[in-house]
């Protein structure tokens, strides 16, 4: 079954964590060289890789004598700054030993929140590919703060799902996949090997274990697995620490936990508003447009705002809300908050007399409008 479901994949995210390649002593050299050897294997079968590693800090605080995770983050963006270039020069090395290059690209949330910068990256990311070139994706740790962080590298590589168009994400960690319990804590929890959906009970049993070398625990893991699958993008959660793994999920075998993708696969573009740019501000409809927008399909109107709150400019995204503040959809507005100030409320057709101008009838349109599952 498990043959069946992947004969479609040709390229493959692959986030490895902190956890798999790195302990308080920095890198495993060993393992890393080992993950590398599998993707030699899976390149020699034809597909394509892009790996998105996190590891950078780890990689680096020992030379600024840090033990376990970095208290502020200026500690830990100078960690990075020391460790993404150790990083990089054991994958250099490592694959090239079996005859690829490799090229770095360092991201932060507003390298995707911003469509023409998306694109741009989805430009380099492709041309790499296509030159044979393997990516290694991690996020720019050196000079990221909280306002434009990716949260962790699962939320990254989801994301990178998108960017890279791929087929299959897998997100390797110190566990055999996805448990019935914290299979740390409980020596009876089983193992799930197939996850249908990832619904409310899915998530509640995620939990999180959060470590001193890793930023993702399981619960981000699910939520990344989430996204990608809402994409239209197959999900497997394998065990970092065991050789050939990789190579065992391409062959059929039913090893980790494989998340089907959704059925009704949410486009590149209502995916990258969805999840990857980033709401500025968040709009309470009255109950007519919220009906309008859940049950008829509709566009949204000013006359449908009842409040709002945030500052944004035209082309950010916002979130829509009930009247009781529950968000139920996102969507690029077509006007600023101070435009919107002026016109909420109103008919389409008095937008002009008010402001001077018109960009569009709409304050968002459908088709740059996701609603909430």
């Amino acid at each position: 079954m498990r043959s069946e479901l992947l004969k479609h994949v040709k390229r493959i995210v692959i986030k490895i964590g902190s956890g798999v390649i790195s302990d308080d002593k920095g890198l495993n050299i060993e393992r890393m060289t080992g993950i590398c050897a599998d993707v030699d294997q899976l390149r020699r079968r034809g597909y394509e890789i892009i790996i998105v590693s996190s590891g950078a800090v780890a990689a680096g605080k020992a030379d600024l004598g840090i033990v376990g995770r970095p208290e502020t983050i200026p500690l830990k963006q100078a960690a990075a700054a020391i460790g993404q270039s150790r990083l990089m020069r054991t994958f250099k090395d490592a694959l090239r030993g079996h005859g690829y290059t490799v090229g770095q690209i360092l991201l932060t949330r507003d390298d995707l929140a911003n469509r023409r910068r998306f694109l741009n990256a989805r430009n380099t990311l492709m041309t790499l590919i296509d030159f044979g070139v393997i990516p290694i994706i991690n996020e720019n740790d050196s000079v990221v703060v909280d306002e434009i962080r990716f949260g962790d590298n699962d939320n990254l590589s989801a994301m990178t799902t998108n960017l890279a168009e791929a087929h299959l994400l897998v997100i390797m960690s110190d566990v055999n996949g996805l448990y019935d319990r914290n299979p740390h804590l409980h020596k009876d929890a089983t193992l799930i090997p197939l996850v249908e959906r990832v619904d409310e009970k899915v998530k509640a049993i995620a939990g999180d274990s959060v470590t001193d070398v890793g930023t993702g625990g399981m619960a981000s893991k699910v939520k990344a697995a989430e996204r990608a699958t809402l994409y239209g993008v197959g999900v497997a959660f394998l065990n970092g620490f065991t050789p050939g793994i990789l190579s065992q999920l391409m062959d059929g075998e039913e090893v980790g936990t494989y998340f089907l993708p959704a059925r009704n696969r949410m486009n590149a573009r209502k995916h990258w508003i969805a999840f990857t740019k980033k709401p500025r501000g968040k709009l309470r409809l009255d109950a007519g447009a919220h009906k309008a927008l859940v049950e008829r399909g509709k566009s949204l109107l000013p006359s449908g705002v009842a409040t709002m709150e945030g500052v944004f400019e035209r082309g950010d995204a916002i979130r829509l809300c009930d009247l009781d503040g529950t968000e139920f959809a996102r969507g690029v507005t077509n006007y600023s908050s101070a435009e919107l100030e002026r016109i909420k409320g109103k008919k389409s057709s008095e937008i002009e007399a008010i402001l001077g101008y018109k960009y569009n009838d709409e304050i968002v349109h459908r088709n740059n409008m996701v609603l909430n599952n």
